[in-house]
């Protein structure tokens, strides 16, 4: 689906969800940006929570620019990131302002 930012211009496409294997909830929209025929892309990890929909829901809607979204916490797309840890989480929550989810928010290394 094609993602919009606030300004109206088209940011990329989601090429792919991270669902959580505990609980089958999507964690993440996998958004892809920039490049030209599949060279040069960059993805993005875009927590679910910080998406909306067009009142058509052909649109996937973003509160963010292409400004904005070059500072964003991204990554190659043949190197994904552990999405699971939770040093990880926060940065991308706090980068996109939606609250972490409380699965999120513990360490899953803590001994208890």
């Amino acid at each position: 689906m094609k993602v919009q930012g606030t300004d109206g211009k088209t940011l990329g496409h989601i090429k792919d969800l991270v669902i959580d294997p505990v609980n089958g909830g999507i964690d993440y929209a996998v958004l892809e940006y920039g490049g030209f025929l599949g060279v040069s892309d960059k993805y993005f990890a875009v927590p679910w929570d910080a998406l909306g929909f067009s009142d058509d829901r052909k649109t996937v809607l973003l509160d963010v620019t292409k400004k904005d979204l070059k500072q964003a916490p991204g990554f190659d797309k043949k190197l994904w990131p552990d999405l699971s840890g939770r040093d990880q989480a926060i940065v991308i929550y706090e980068f996109y302002g939606v609250p972490m989810p409380a699965d999120h928010s513990k360490d899953p290394t803590a001994t208890h």
